[in-house]
């Protein structure tokens, strides 16, 4: 499997509290895979994807060595790593980059964990929403945490928006969309897509996009008048707001 690395050079597995999303502030051991097949020009993981040489746009400006900030485990050494950091009543959230580019792996590895573990965790997803779930591994997530893309991002139309996938997402009860905002303008976007798919309002999260808690504090109160005249949810960014952009957090 395709991995992020952290600055010590380990893989980017860590125990944390969920900072996003309708299950935050739980405590939960993340685990972030690498590659994506979106590149959204604010995204605040761009050593995933933001290889040198390719001719992708960020607002950083900072390309990334592939050989630095990936490598490559198998499922069962990963499952073997994330049983010395899971505790009982612990979530597992597999993030990325966008962790269903590597579904069969993770299928893999949930198996293997599954065996040796007393008490099975539950299993969220982090994902774009542009990959269909294979039944497989369905079967074993207990939440998907959707961040479809808006134009905001900078990404095409035609590549953050797979009608087959984001309908099997506004379908599933399992499944919270979770979108990040950088101005009101994006909420007209929102009801569109809203309406498209049919999603339940209390299904939608709105996030302020922001790397910083002064931003994400700026930008969370702009929201807050939105989500109640459309009754959406509004979710924190809270590892920010505790720690600021820091790696593993």
């Amino acid at each position: 499997m395709k991995i992020a690395t952290l600055p010590d050079g380990s893989p980017e597995i860590f125990r944390t509290l969920q900072g996003e999303g309708p299950s935050i502030g739980c405590p939960a051991v993340f685990i972030r895979l690498s590659l994506c097949n979106l590149h959204c020009s604010w995204c605040d993981t761009p050593y995933t994807w933001n290889w040198e040489g390719s001719p992708w746009e960020h607002q950083d400006g900072i390309k990334f060595s592939k050989n630095s900030h990936l490598q490559e485990l198998t499922p069962i050494t990963l499952s073997e790593k994330l049983r010395s950091f899971l505790h009982l009543g612990d979530r597992l959230v597999i993030t990325g980059g966008e962790p269903l580019l590597q579904q069969k792996e993770i299928i893999e590895m949930l198996n293997e964990l599954r065996e040796e573990q007393s008490k099975e965790p539950l299993v969220e997803v982090e994902t774009n929403g542009t990959q269909r779930p294979l039944p497989e591994l369905d079967a074993q997530v207990s939440q998907f945490n959707v961040s479809p893309k808006l134009a905001n991002s900078n990404n095409a139309a035609d590549l953050r928006i797979r009608r087959n996938a984001f309908e099997f997402f506004a379908k599933s009860p399992k499944a919270f969309f979770k979108f990040v905002v950088t101005s009101e303008k994006d909420v007209d976007e929102i009801l569109t897509l809203q309406e498209d798919f049919d999603i339940p309002a209390t299904r939608i999260l709105l996030m302020p996009e922001g790397r910083t808690p002064s931003a994400i504090a700026e930008r969370r109160l702009q929201l807050v008048d939105l989500c109640l005249e459309h009754g959406f949810r509004l979710t924190d960014r809270l590892h920010v707001q505790i720690w600021g952009d820091e790696r593993g957090r």
